[in-house]
C-alpha cells in the first residue's frame, strides 16, 4: 500500500468544484505567492522565458503542439503571454517533472479546454501520474538507502584505517 493508497480525502476535496475563474487559475496551478515580472499582466515571449527559464523556441513548441491555450497577439502579431498563461506553464512544469509524457500533457490541455464535463477524464490522467510518482519515490528511496550504505561503509572504513595509523 502507498502513503497516497492510505491517506483518505478529506470532504473538500471529495466534492465537485464549480468553474469559476478562481478554479480555472487553481487548475492551472496557480499560486499567488509566485512573483510576477513587474506585476503585469502581459508580457513578450522573451520577458515569459527569461521569468520560467524555457527558451523561446519552446514556448513556441508547446503553443504549435497544443500544450499552451491560445495566446493573444498584439497588433503587429507579437505574442503577449499573461498571468494566466504563466500559471499554466507553472502547472506544465510541475507535469513536467513528474515525467508525464509529453502527448499526456497535450492530452490533458485538450481536456482542460474541452471544459467541465471532463473533470473525470482529467482526475484519471492525474491519478495515474500520481502512481507513476510514487512508484519513482519509492524506487528512489531505495536508491537512496543503498547510496547511504556506501556511503557510512566508506567513513566506517576511513575511520578504521585512521584508528589503525594512531
Amino acid at each position: 500500500m502507498t502513503v497516497m493508497e492510505s491517506t483518505p480525502l478529506t470532504p473538500a476535496e471529495q466534492t465537485p468544484v464549480p468553474t469559476t475563474p478562481e478554479t480555472v487559475e487553481r487548475c492551472a496551478g496557480a499560486d499567488p505567492e509566485h512573483p510576477r515580472p513587474d506585476g503585469r499582466d502581459r508580457y513578450t515571449i522573451s520577458e515569459v522565458a527569461a521569468h520560467t527559464g524555457l527558451s523561446a523556441h519552446t514556448l513556441r513548441w508547446y503553443e504549435r503542439i497544443g500544450l499552451m491555450p491560445h495566446v493573444d497577439r498584439s497588433h503587429t502579431g507579437q505574442r503577449r503571454f499573461t498571468n494566466r498563461d504563466l500559471d499554466w506553464l507553472s502547472l506544465v512544469g510541475k507535469l513536467r517533472l513528474t515525467g508525464m509524457p509529453v502527448a499526456d500533457m497535450v492530452r490533458y490541455a485538450e481536456l482542460v479546454r474541452q471544459g467541465d464535463h471532463t473533470f473525470e477524464e482529467r482526475q484519471a490522467l492525474l491519478e495515474q501520474t500520481r502512481r507513476d510518482v510514487v512508484d519513482r519515490i519509492a524506487e528512489l528511496q531505495g536508491t537512496l538507502a543503498v547510496l547511504n550504505h556506501k556511503i557510512d561503509f566508506y567513513a566506517d572504513a576511513r575511520r578504521a584505517s585512521e584508528r589503525a595509523w594512531a
